[in-house]
């Protein structure tokens, strides 16, 4: 029935319904009223009618008094089961009387019905008079009248009708109250709500507000003896916290055995028993105070189940969380003090290492910075290959290691690389799972190590060596880690810069390399060698197949002639895209007629195996030292020329230097 929440009107949904303006209203009286007499039952809600027909019977039946003559009439209420759910009490039923047929009949009819019988007690007569809902006229109970005196037929079917509607007037009335009771009541709810989330607020802001660990602590003890003063409550912490408040206790696992407090704490979630004593039902709970890096200590909370309700538990279990929260955050403030020096040395490295994207400067300036931090006697750094799947070393003081290859299943480097996790050995001596030829050439007893990520994959491993055992602390483990996070970023942006740089000179639809590398590659020729050639490639009529297949297609043959002019020449020839469907190839100490016979086997090939078939016309042309002039620009416009040649000559043809070649 709570359904009918969704149609509430406007000042009954708004938060300010009770204030000046909203009484304000001339029509607010009325707008409620209609609202109510719009609500109705459903079909839905005919089956839990029961108790509501029933109460609704008792309100009629007190109403109606004496003003009935009850000796000689008797009234039932009957819902669509056929079940009498509403009857007289004071007076037995006459058995006789087969009531329940004609209120069948009347449940199927729908309609007012009537019969005439006689009994042990004399003449009767029946009506069953059909009672509909307010709004859709569903038929939801049968009221009836048995009627024992010698009344008028007439007469006696007015008033049961008169007494039916009187009734249904009950039922709807006690269905408003209902309604209203359950409104009222969420209405309730809600104001209790707001009220303990606006203490929450509060408790959370004041928590917020306070970097020191125990004043937290103290927050949530007297928040909680406030919003629940006969609560027992006790901290049980599982690490190390002096404090002189007798409610903080350690926790310790081992003596507490399985207790709420150690499930609290393993499980990490809210815990509750309900146990007895001789007078009150107790709950006990346990609250792990938590943040986002573990568990710190439970809560232990005691109190008496009456006083408590879910939504109780829900505010503690926020206030605890809260408080976890912010403990975490208290205790992070007071260890950031000790990693100030630690932040400079790595903010430090990284300036220094960043200056360079050479990654052969970057190894030798991790190597000696990482010696210096950590006083160190050897350093040795190695990067894995991935194409001999091999660690390789890239820097390293140990004469003996330096450019060194080691299998990547192979020693320190290997083990980490397993593990992808940091490691530190206090003395190797003792230390069997792998043995290492760094430590045992270099004699060092104690080692820490991390493995060096690029773009999240272990690429390389730092190993920082020293003779004396126990030479390295668990802070200079951590901090080593923490660094070679940035030696990898210095080592990515280097990786990466490299790959910017060989793209930058590609043309990304063919592979091939763009016309000003291949402008720098013709300038350095001429500067150190004697002669090379220069075939200008353009596909015929490229256009038209653009506009007949797409430009999508046309990519595809432009892809398809760079493949097979790739696959043409020799290996130290360069190959380039030189503007739209034109390629150029630079074939170096090759004389014109040799790079004929290249440009020839790229004519037959282009036209034999493109698909949508395409042909080929080229120009070629020569330089050689013994040039009046040689450059660049005139092997290009020389070439351009004979190419030219070739296109307005029919296509599909060779041209050398204003020497046509139709072989």
């Amino acid at each position: 029935m709570l359904e009918h929440l969704r149609s509430l009107p406007a000042s009954l949904n708004s938060r300010s319904s009770g204030d000046s303006a909203s009484f304000a209203a001339p029509h607010s009286h009325e707008e409620h009223v209609l609202w109510m007499q719009k609500m109705d039952i459903t079909p839905f809600d005919f089956s839990y009618l029961g108790s509501l027909l029933e109460q609704a019977y008792s309100d009629w039946n007190s109403k109606v008094g004496s003003r009935l003559a009850r000796t000689s009439t008797f009234y039932s209420v009957w819902n669509t089961e056929g079940d009498c759910i509403g009857y007289d009490s004071d007076h037995e039923a006459d058995p006789g009387v087969n009531a329940r047929r004609l209120v069948l009949e009347c449940l199927d009819k729908r309609q007012v019905l009537s019969l005439k019988g006689t009994s042990e007690h004399g003449q009767y007569l029946i009506i069953t008079h059909p009672l509909f809902s307010r709004t859709n006229k569903d038929m939801f109970a049968v009221f009836t009248a048995v009627i024992y005196e010698s009344n008028e037929y007439e007469t006696s079917e007015a008033v049961v009708q008169s007494e039916a509607l009187h009734y249904h007037t009950c039922f709807y009335r006690r269905f408003e109250y209902i309604f209203m009771t359950d409104l009222l009541h969420a209405h309730e709810q809600t104001a209790r709500e707001e009220h303990r989330r606006s203490i929450l607020f509060q408790i959370v802001q004041r928590m917020h507000d306070k970097m020191d660990v125990e004043a937290i602590l103290d927050e949530v003890f007297d928040s909680m003896d406030y919003l629940y003063p006969a609560t027992y409550i006790k901290l049980y912490m599982s690490q190390d916290q002096s404090n002189s408040d007798p409610r903080i206790k350690p926790l310790l696992v081992h003596e507490r055995g399985e207790d709420i407090c150690v499930r609290s704490f393993m499980e990490g979630k809210l815990i509750v028993a309900r146990s007895h004593d001789a007078e009150n039902r107790i709950v006990d709970v346990g609250i792990p105070l938590k943040g986002k890096q573990g568990i710190y200590g439970v809560f232990h909370i005691e109190m008496n189940e009456e006083i408590m309700e879910e939504s109780d538990l829900q505010l503690i279990t926020m206030m605890v969380d809260t408080a976890g929260t912010a403990f975490e955050n208290a205790k992070l403030h007071e260890q950031s003090n000790m990693l100030i020096q630690e932040l400079r040395l790595i903010n430090d490295l990284t300036q220094r290492l960043n200056k360079s994207l050479h990654l052969s400067e970057i190894y030798q300036l991790s190597e000696q910075e990482l010696k210096e931090i950590f006083q160190a006697e050897t350093c040795c750094i190695l990067q894995l290959n991935d194409s001999t799947n091999d660690f390789e070393v890239m820097s390293s003081n140990v004469k003996d290691v330096f450019h060194q290859s080691f299998s990547v299943d192979y020693g320190i480097a290997g083990l980490v690389y397993r593990t992808e996790e940091p490691l530190i050995i206090a003395n190797y001596a003792q230390f069997d799972k792998v043995s290492s030829f760094f430590m045992e050439d270099t004699g060092s007893m104690s080692l820490i190590a991390s493995p060096i990520r690029v773009n999240g994959e272990v690429k390389g491993a730092i190993l920082l060596g020293h003779s004396r055992e126990h030479y390295f602390s668990y802070d200079n483990y951590r901090l080593l880690q923490m660094l070679s996070i940035h030696i990898g970023l210095a080592l990515s942006n280097a990786t990466l810069h490299a790959e910017v740089r060989r793209l930058a000179n590609l043309d990304m639809l063919t592979g091939l390399y763009v016309r000003h590398y291949l402008d720098s590659v013709i300038h350095e020729r001429q500067a150190h060698e004697f002669c090379g050639s220069l075939i200008v490639v353009d596909i015929d009529q490229f256009k038209q197949v653009n506009d007949t297949f797409g430009h999508q297609t046309g990519d595809q043959v432009l892809k398809q002639v760079s493949e097979i002019v790739t696959s043409s020449v020799r290996s130290e020839d360069v190959c380039a895209r030189w503007g739209g469907e034109e390629l150029a190839i630079y074939m170096p100490q090759v004389s014109v007629r040799q790079a004929l016979d290249y440009a020839e086997v790229i004519r037959k090939r282009v036209a034999e195996e493109t698909r949508p078939p395409v042909t080929v016309s080229s120009g070629i042309a020569e330089w050689s030292w013994m040039d009046e002039k040689v450059s660049v620009e005139s092997l290009f416009y020389r070439a351009d020329m004979a190419l030219y040649s070739a296109k307005n000559g029919g296509r599909n043809r060779i041209v050398v230097e204003e020497q046509e070649v139709t072989r």
